[in-house]
């Protein structure tokens, strides 16, 4: 391990480390994450119908994305634990078969709430997963990533926009 990285999570030697945020003065911080779950249309209508015999997926892949936000720190070994302020899901269906879950999560603290956005989205990603894969073994799970941060000493950052592709077919 190169001690002049710029890998924050490594001290000099090379050996794993918390960063240590105890100094840094709270402020408000702002994280936006979206992936999105491909499926057959069928399933995407079942979905939008609400027929699926375990319930609401849309509202438990909600709820699920929140209480992922609130406990990130138990799931990432060097995240901090954060009082999430808000967190916020939209689950559109941007094509048939394409459900895009875009999560918004802000706290006012001492770092950055990127972790907890990523893991929100992807938690809702995979609950629409297990409540589908009975009637739909074939979905997949694509594109989680970042797409802006607010806030902090390194101030704001905003990917460029990106679409969502349909899978290509085989």
């Amino acid at each position: 391990m190169n001690p002049n990285s710029d890998f924050t999570h490594f001290d000099s030697h090379g050996n794993a480390r918390m960063v240590d945020v105890g100094a840094k003065p709270p402020t408000e911080r702002i994280a936006v994450a979206r992936t999105s779950v491909c499926m057959a249309e069928e399933t995407a209508t079942l979905i939008q119908q609400q027929a699926l015999y375990k319930g609401d997926v849309l509202q438990v892949a909600r709820l699920a994305a929140i209480m992922a936000a609130k406990r990130t720190d138990e799931l990432i070994p060097l995240c901090h634990s954060l009082n999430v302020s808000s967190t916020e899901v939209e689950l559109e269906f941007v094509e048939p078969g394409i459900l895009q879950i875009t999560t918004r999560v802000k706290t006012n603290g001492p770092t950055g709430v990127e972790m907890e956005a990523l893991v929100a989205a992807s938690t809702a990603a995979l609950t629409v997963y297990d409540m589908c894969k009975a009637v739909d073994r074939g979905m997949t799970i694509r594109e989680l990533m970042l797409l802006e941060k607010r806030g902090g000493k390194s101030g704001d950052w905003i990917r460029e926009e990106v679409t969502v592709r349909p899978a290509k077919s085989n």
